[in-house]
């Protein structure tokens, strides 16, 4: 993590993790909200839009900062290193990225929002299926190990973490662990991507917006944590 300055971080992983959830949270807006030519698209074109945000926000800001853009990531790097000098810059830029990417979300789809009179939560954050914390943490624990791991081991393969090749997989991955791991709990896999729009959803004055869930917003948070360290702890001991 230390080969990028400060400045270059806060820049990079602002604006990647803003981008990262505009296009993320743009096709559960689409899928979601009446008067969106994509309604009722569907569970594929969720998994496929999250998929292709991780990509395009990766390749857009990965030179500028590695592209993080999710602390369970920031913090499964910095157990590999042994670096955490800069995992609160990481962290802050990521939320504040996911802040206005959320906001950025609501004013593309501001004249559907205003239309709306259903609970608007699923176009923000995550929620589980079946209510159950333990059952739920475990679930983003496993999907965010995977990610991590997938991110962690690209380096042992030649070539592939500096070929541009290494994005594309990790996008993939995302993909997979939707298609896969994905029905439980909504995959939030990434504190920022769960918290920051959560907190945009509570404070924007959106109609019949519903609740914000508070009660569950812990389970997107430290389940993904435990997942990077774990990931991280794995890596260092079997790499």
């Amino acid at each position: 993590m230390s080969a990028f300055s400060n400045g270059d971080v806060f820049v990079g992983e602002t604006l990647g993790t803003a981008a990262l959830i505009l296009l993320g949270g743009g096709v559960c807006a689409a899928v979601t909200l009446k008067k969106s030519k994509a309604m009722n698209a569907g569970w594929l074109a969720i998994t496929f839009g999250w998929g292709f945000a991780v990509l395009i926000a990766a390749y857009m800001t990965g030179a500028k900062s590695g592209a993080h853009l999710n602390p369970a990531v920031t913090i499964a790097l910095a157990v590999k290193s042994g670096d955490w000098s800069q995992v609160p810059l990481y962290i802050g830029s990521q939320l504040l990225g996911a802040i206005i990417g959320a906001v950025l979300v609501w004013l593309t789809y501001l004249g559907q929002f205003q239309a709306n009179k259903e609970p608007t939560l699923g176009i923000f954050s995550t929620g589980p299926e079946i209510r159950n914390p333990i059952q739920n943490v475990i679930t983003e624990v496993i999907g965010t190990f995977v990610l991590c791991m997938a991110i962690l081991t690209l380096g042992t393969t030649k070539g592939l973490d500096s070929s541009g090749m290494g994005t594309l997989i990790v996008a993939l991955t995302v993909v997979g662990i939707g298609l896969s791991l994905g029905g439980p709990t909504g995959y939030a896999i990434n504190p920022a991507r769960d918290l920051g729009p959560r907190i945009v959803h509570a404070l924007l004055p959106i109609p019949n917006k519903g609740s914000s869930d508070w009660s569950y917003a812990w389970v997107p948070v430290v389940g993904p944590i435990l997942g990077g360290l774990a990931a991280g702890g794995v890596y260092n001991a079997l790499f």
